[in-house]
């Protein structure tokens, strides 16, 4: 198992994407800390986990409450001593054209998507440079190299998300410490199934695989990132899009 001994915190960690990470990691013999506003959903992560015979512990975070963060850092070092890993997972999408897109629509979105991914990897930096180890993941999108319609505020943070990406790569690969970044596609989350179906086959029109993405595709490649496979990947942004963007 190609994470075992391996400690990760994951946001956004009970639902699509941030659930198959989750569970994914734990398989590969990571232990894992799920991070998620939902109680309800972290609870059937866990148990998922455990009856899978994974180890892993749920918190309640939000990635805007610094407080929160610095709780679960604390817990987790507690109980297992050290963390390899976080992947920034948590964000959400508030859409509207750009004449109609209200202040409080745009901070939303930057608050978690983009704040929330500096105020998690910053409250885990200080333990990774005092390892000499660590690896930063963060879930971009391809919106934030491409833009897309109606979402200036999601593209803004998924774009900038990158930045930040190749930042720390630059700042931290000397201390031992990868930072890479993931970009998906059209990918069948919670989110994506709520959109009418003239929608999804329009999506999927433009994917040439001919389907949306799974959540477990996207979980695959942050669980190779994650790894001493990728020892030697840092500032990396992979779409993982089923050939959309060609």
């Amino acid at each position: 198992m190609r994470l075992t001994g391996k400690i990760a915190a994951i946001t956004g960690g009970a639902r699509g994407i941030g659930h198959s990470t989750a569970v994914k990691f734990a398989s590969e013999g990571a232990k894992v800390a799920v991070c998620d506003m939902n109680a309800g959903l972290t609870r059937q992560t866990l148990e998922e986990i455990r009856a899978r015979g994974g180890e892993a512990d749920g918190f309640k975070v939000d990635v805007t409450n610094k407080e929160e963060i610095a709780a679960m850092v604390k817990s987790v070092m507690h109980q297992w001593g050290r963390i390899d890993c976080v992947v920034n997972n948590a964000g959400i999408v508030m859409d509207a054209q750009l004449k109609n897109m209200t202040d409080e629509q745009f901070d939303r979105v930057i608050d978690i998507n983009l704040k929330g991914v500096y105020n998690c990897t910053r409250a885990v930096v200080d333990i990774m440079l005092a390892q000499q180890s660590g690896v930063i993941l963060t879930t971009s999108s391809i919106v934030g190299l491409y833009g897309n319609f109606g979402q200036t505020n999601y593209a803004a943070s998924k774009f900038a998300v990158i930045g930040m990406t190749k930042t720390w790569a630059r700042e931290l690969g000397r201390k031992g410490i990868r930072a890479n970044a993931v970009c998906p596609g059209f990918v069948a989350t919670p989110i994506v199934s709520k959109m009418p179906d003239k929608v999804l086959q329009e999506m999927v029109g433009k994917v040439p695989l001919g389907r949306l993405g799974r959540p477990d595709e996207i979980a695959s490649v942050f669980a190779f990132l994650a790894s001493d496979e990728a020892s030697y990947i840092n500032g990396a942004v992979i779409s993982v899009d089923g050939g959309m963007t060609l």
